[in-house]
């Protein structure tokens, strides 16, 4: 139901001298980076990803190698599928350009810190092989070795390590006797002591382990220092839809209206399967006013989802989302408007009108039978509507020969101007010489817009009628 209020997030790609378009099939977002999966118009995917919003690399690929930094981003990262509602504002809003790969490394050391490169080269294994990724991270490691810097070094190395376990020559760095304080340092000190000196660690290390009380705690602590409001909602409606309790919504939807409307914020809300409409007052006086503008059915996409559990103080928002919601529109969430009727059965006895207009949608694609089987439900509740007993009449009358004309004038009344010329085709060929189902035929074409063959057939029938009064 939720997709019908979220559009596919477009997006732009340069690609040599050609502009492709895209759509966002993804996202994920793991610690400072995120991973953007794009579909092109090429039906070809790319994989972009970025750091601290700076794109970093991106290409064109078949399949994700499992045990790459991209699986496991969307694995163990806050994923965001294409209708998220914050989708559009984690990507860039201008066309996206495959960075040159032989030039990459270099353009990083003039962004970022050595660290911060060392780590980026981490994310690129799906891109390049491990040995030209761990060639980097050796010559960033001897970089800092040369200049003294033994914390900086151990950083590297200690990435390295966790990058690529296998490596020898990395484990015999770290347990070497030079960097044997910073290796006590990192397993016997806690996580502000060590937040000091290296950030970059502490932020990865309480992404990884973001359900665990305390480390969800110091990195939602830095998420707001570093002013990331919208990854610190995106971790706190993880949470949300985790624990399945919405701690804290007052100070969430006061950051989180600093981004997003409000529809959007009880749409995320309910997307964490949280109902909005029972936790956040501000709720209601929201679909009171998206009615108001005529998004009546804008706003039952966000009600009906929870339309068992809405308080009484709804109902007079749902008796105008009924009243204003295209008939089409009602047949689609056809069950959840039957719930709130049998709430408010007032409501359905005063909308035959309503009633009709989804009879007739409904002839327009199935037979009686089916048509009679779908408009159960309301029947059982409600079995003196004068749609139920025309169409329960209908079904009747077609096992009749000798009543096509009944059945012909029903669907008429139904607007089902093709299938009541059949029923007076049938009695035309009964009663060659009765001109009553001509007249019919006649005005159903009228009704059609079909003028030449109303006009033929009023001749006709002007014929017959003559034939009987000189007969």
């Amino acid at each position: 139901m939720y997709k019908e209020l979220i559009k596919p997030t477009e997006i732009s790609i340069k690609d040599k001298k050609k502009l492709l378009k895209g759509s966002v099939t993804r996202a994920a977002i793991f610690a400072g980076s995120k991973v953007i999966d794009v579909k092109t118009e090429d039906n070809e995917t790319c994989y972009f990803i970025f750091y601290k919003d700076a794109l970093i690399y991106g290409e064109k690929l078949d399949k994700v190698e499992t045990g790459t930094f991209i699986h496991q981003a969307f694995n163990e990262g806050i994923i965001l599928e294409s209708h998220h509602p914050l989708l559009k504002m984690i990507i860039p809003k201008s066309p996206l350009t495959f960075p040159n790969k032989n030039k990459l490394f270099s353009q990083l050391q003039k962004q970022f810190p050595l660290q911060e490169v060392a780590y980026i080269t981490t994310t690129l294994d799906a891109f390049f092989t491990k040995d030209q990724l761990i060639e980097i991270m050796n010559k960033i490691y001897f970089h800092y070795r040369r200049n003294g810097n033994y914390l900086k070094s151990f950083q590297v190395v200690q990435m390295l390590s966790q990058f690529e376990p296998t490596l020898k020559s990395a484990k015999t760095r770290l347990e070497s006797l030079d960097l044997h304080s910073y290796y006590q340092f990192y397993n016997s000190s806690n996580l502000s002591l060590i937040q000091k000196k290296d950030p970059l660690f502490v932020e990865l290390h309480c992404f990884k382990n973001r359900f665990h009380p305390e480390k969800q705690l110091i990195l939602e602590d830095i998420l707001s220092q570093q002013d990331h409001f919208i990854e610190l909602t995106l971790l706190w409606l993880e949470k949300v839809k985790k624990l399945q309790k919405a701690e804290s919504i007052e100070k969430y939807t006061d950051i989180a209206l600093r981004f997003v409307t409000m529809e959007e914020w009880i749409l995320l809300l309910s997307q964490a399967t949280i109902n909005p409409f029972q936790e956040l007052p501000e709720a209601k006086l929201c679909m009171e006013e998206m009615v108001k503008k005529g998004n009546a059915e804008q706003a039952a996409l966000l009600l009906l989802p929870f339309i068992g559990d809405l308080p009484n103080c709804f109902n007079p928002i749902l008796s105008l989302i009924w009243e204003n919601s295209d008939s089409g529109f009602v047949l689609s969430h056809l069950d959840d408007f039957i719930t709130f009727l049998q709430k408010q059965p007032d409501e359905l006895k005063q909308s035959e009108e309503k009633m009709f207009e989804l009879a007739i949608r409904l002839l327009e694609k199935h037979d009686l039978k089916t048509v009679s089987e779908q408009l159960l439900p309301i029947q059982k509740i409600f079995p003196h509507l004068w749609v139920i007993r025309k169409i329960n009449e209908m079904i009747t009358l077609v096992e009749d020969p000798d009543r096509m004309m009944e059945l012909g004038d029903l669907y008429a009344e139904f607007k089902q101007f093709d299938k009541a010329i059949d029923c007076f085709f049938w009695e035309m060929e009964l009663q060659p010489q009765n001109p009553s189902p001509v007249r019919k035929i006649s005005k159903m074409y009228q009704y059609k817009g079909m003028l030449n063959e109303a006009t033929t057939y009023q001749r006709i029938y002007e014929q017959l009628k003559s034939n009987q009064q000189t007969g």
